[in-house]
């Protein structure tokens, strides 16, 4: 049986290429994940510790930062040999053509004695008195810096200031590699521009023949419970953690769809070892009848498949180190700082070979034990070509449970908001669509073929028969597609519902022409300020708000509150003025307040001009109940909280200043503030709706090797079914149909089968998409279902291209061979 086994695979090699090349594309999608992630991780924690090679003991803030008198305290303890505080933030960098350099810029207090600095200096040196500054070598280069030129750099607290160049570092592959500047500046200096009164923590050398634990001990007693203290075993250990999280984490990320892509090659190894089983029919029944018995066959068939996994998770590994490698050229090309070099581990090679395998042995189980069913006297008889046998009642009745049960829970999960809900309908409906596939899929070959035929004639009608004939095969066919084309339609459709509920609140809440917000942090201090001081701007508005006893008290300006407001239950918006304020429904109702009451907010009297009904619930960060939120006029707002920053203002040019003069002198002013960022409301829109067009594409990406698998397999079960009615086709052509003919029948069964796969996954993909939505916007937010019909017309005509193009491989072996031959082939 082994000896047959193997001659077996090599005879029937060519017909199991195509599935082996799912195995090939699911193994490879896994390989390339975590030899990508492993090069990740080796090289984090190669330089997690970069910045800590000196550091003896380290103590971290608590609640507030640690003000830089607590440093001078530490280096006086007994036995510390230098102590220098750390700061890690974020800053504008001003470039050498005089803009803000695009990029989130990290900042960092540079310690400036020697026991401490580990940094890598790639030319110059590290700063050593305030006014002195290093950059990231690739930063310095781009912008054209040279040591000692001036390098102007801006925070949160004031414009923009020259500091000198006096070196470069290399920072790539640590903690401190975001893709944008990196700016070393001394801790007085970092501090000032980054707006805080402390640092972060505080690193400590030990001296000489030190006992690190008495020193601790020690430096623990000076800086108090609030400021936990960490030898340098924790600190590495913890720095590796925090270096590799992010690398795990999408590591996690690519390898959900792997899961799919190899879970959509199961479907695909299935189908084909059943179509290739059962062309084995007759043989199977003959070495029964010479005394192999079940099991015989049963083990016989598995090691076929063994092998065949085992050689195409072999290929899969080593297809898995180019993508792995790609990877690694194409996410820092896309501004993604990635450290490491390809690993390849023994771990990750043969859990990829087990993995490739057992798909390949458990996908084949259920067809290889169907097969040992064939009795010995069918030997005898032509069993080839037996009629397909139907779905079982059990399986349709329990397909179409699972499917309304899977429909209700989509339905249910927008009233209940139940996020669960959503992925358990998805699920369930997927589950139903396999167990009632047999049914559901011939039916729609046999609607979508209609229009077909009255084009084409008798070509069609006989794809549709072609396609319809074995349903579980068709069916299975068909739902491998479902997957892949359904989740890329779920993200497409909540992608696109997502983008749009973005931009109506934009369009709602933000009426104006510009927009000034600040690049990961608040705006600086002084910028709103000096905006509303230029003539040509109308309105500067500073988004702002605090908590205070429970209530949100939120900075407006009379010019724009009308635009969020809904409802007006009593007053006139219009009498918002200073010593006046807006009050919500809800907290007006909670509190008894009305209009002309006197209110005290934030131990200040102010009267209420009217109560309202807003839009949006509490911006705020803090609990505060819906609704409980209070309008004042920027200045009332000033005046009680002076500290008090936003991230967004909202700007409107003076009455006759044209938009362009208006942009000429915001350009003008934000020069000198690198951490603020101009926009108009396109522009703005773009700006939040970058993110989950970036992260559409690279799903689709991700998700489109599990549809590639699946089309592989619409190709494989095609050239399987050309071989399997070769007797058939040669009638057809004998009776005169032409070869032109044999590839439209080729083409229309495959396009249908295909499309019935696509317009399912498309189905279920907007389902669930519909379900999230209605979930989104039953929790709080304006989110509505947008079907983007372009994308998914483009789904479907992609999904119908490739299944043209799959139809012409098996297009030659049909008419390859003689007519004559053909009929009187086995």
């Amino acid at each position: 049986m082994l000896r047959l086994t193997l001659r077996q695979v090599r005879s029937d090699g060519l017909r199991l290429l195509l599935s082996t090349l799912a195995v090939v594309l699911g193994v490879a999608f896994v390989a390339g994940t975590l030899i990508f992630t492993d090069g990740i991780r080796a090289g984090a924690e190669e330089r997690a510790g970069a910045f800590d090679r000196h550091t003896d003991l380290a103590a971290y803030a608590g609640s507030t930062p640690l003000p830089p008198a607590l440093v001078e305290r530490v280096r006086a303890v007994d036995g510390v040999a230098a102590a220098e505080g750390e700061l890690i933030g974020t800053a504008g960098l001003v470039g050498a053509d005089g803009r803000p350099v695009l990029g989130y810029a990290v900042l960092a207090a540079v310690p400036t004695d020697p026991a401490l600095r580990s940094y890598d200096v790639v030319a110059g040196r590290l700063p050593e008195r305030p006014g002195e500054l290093v950059l990231d070598a690739p930063t310095a280069a781009a912008q054209g810096f040279g040591l000692g030129d001036p390098v102007r750099v801006g925070g949160t607290t004031a414009a923009a200031r020259p500091y000198t160049l006096v070196g470069t570092v290399d920072v790539a592959g640590s903690t401190r590699d975001v893709g944008g500047p990196y700016l070393g500046l001394v801790g007085a200096d970092a501090l000032r521009v980054a707006g805080v009164t402390g640092y972060d923590r505080i690193m400590v050398a030990a001296g000489p023949g030190v006992d690190r634990q008495a020193l601790a001990e020690r430096v623990r007693a000076v800086v108090g419970p609030d400021a936990p203290v960490k030898d340098r075993r924790v600190i590495l250990a913890e720095a590796v953690e925090d270096a590799v999280r992010d690398g795990r984490q999408f590591g996690l990320f690519l390898l959900t769809f792997a899961a799919v892509a190899v879970v959509v090659a199961g479907f695909v190894i299935a189908n084909t070892f059943a179509i290739v089983l059962a062309q084995r029919a007759r043989r199977t029944a003959l070495l029964r009848l010479v005394g192999a018995t079940r099991g015989q066959v049963f083990r016989a068939a598995l090691g076929e498949a063994a092998l065949t996994g085992l050689v195409a998770s072999a290929v899969g590994v080593l297809a898995g180190v180019g993508l792995a490698a790609g990877l690694g050229a194409l996410l820092p090309a896309l501004g993604v700082p990635v450290a490491g070099t390809l690993t390849v581990t023994a771990g990750t090679v043969l859990l990829c070979l087990g993995l490739g395998t057992a798909l390949t042995v458990l996908a084949a189980a259920l067809p290889a034990w169907q097969g040992t069913r064939i009795a010995p006297v069918a030997a005898l008889t032509d069993a080839a070509v037996r009629p397909a046998r139907p779905a079982g009642r059990l399986r349709l009745v329990a397909g179409a449970l699972v499917l309304a049960t899977g429909v209700a829970a989509l339905a249910g999960a927008g009233p209940t908001a139940q996020v669960p809900l959503v992925a358990l309908g998805g699920v369930l409906a997927f589950l139903g669509v396999v167990l009632f596939g047999p049914v559901l899929v011939p039916a729609l070959i046999r609607l979508f073929g209609r229009p077909a035929r009255r084009l084409l004639g008798v070509t069609a009608a006989l794809a549709v028969a072609n396609a319809v004939r074995n349903p579980r095969r068709v069916a299975a066919t068909a739902t491998a597609m479902v997957i892949g084309i359904g989740l890329v339609s779920a993200f497409v459709v909540g992608a696109g519902s997502a983008k749009a509920g973005i931009e109506a609140a934009v369009d709602r809440e933000l009426g104006v022409d510009f927009l000034v917000t600040g690049i990961g942090v608040d705006l600086p201090a002084p910028l709103v300020a000096e905006l509303a001081a230029r003539p040509e701007l109308g309105v500067v508005h500073e988004q702002r708000s605090r908590v205070v006893d429970g209530i949100e008290l939120r900075a407006a300006h009379p010019a724009l509150v009308r635009r969020t407001l809904t409802a007006v239950d009593a007053g006139d918006p219009a009498g918002l003025a200073p010593g006046s304020v807006l009050v919500h429904r809800e907290l007006a109702a909670a509190r008894g307040w009305r209009v002309g009451s006197t209110v005290t907010l934030a131990g200040h009297p102010f009267r209420v001009a009217a109560v309202v009904a807003a839009q949006e619930p509490a911006r705020a960060t803090g609990p505060v109940p819906a609704g409980h939120a209070v309008d004042l006029v920027d200045a009332d707002f000033g005046r009680l909280f002076p500290a008090e920053r936003g991230h967004l203002a909202e700007v409107e040019p003076a009455e006759g200043v044209s938009p362009a003069a208006a942009r000429a002198v915001l350009a003008s002013v934000l020069a000198d503030y690198p951490t603020a960022n101009l926009l108009d409301q396109d522009a703005y829109k773009r700006m939040l709706t970058g993110t989950v067009d970036l992260v559409l594409a690279f799903v689709t990406a991700l998700l489109g090797l599990a549809v590639v698998i699946s089309l592989v397999g619409v190709a494989n079960t095609l050239s399987l079914s050309v071989v399997e009615r070769a007797r058939e086709n040669a009638v057809l052509r004998a009776v005169g149909l032409t070869r032109g003919g044999m590839r439209a029948v080729l083409a229309v069964e495959a396009l249908l089968t295909a499309l019935v796969g696509t317009v399912l996954g498309v189905v279920l993909g907007t389902g669930v998409a519909a379900a999230a939505m209605a979930v989104l916007a039953r929790i709080g937010g304006d989110f509505t279902l947008v079907l983007p019909w372009g994308r998914l017309g483009l789904v479907v005509a992609v999904a119908a291209g490739a299944a043209l193009t799959a139809s012409v491989l098996p297009a030659p072996r049909a008419l390859s061979r003689p007519v004559v031959a053909a009929l009187g082939g086995e």
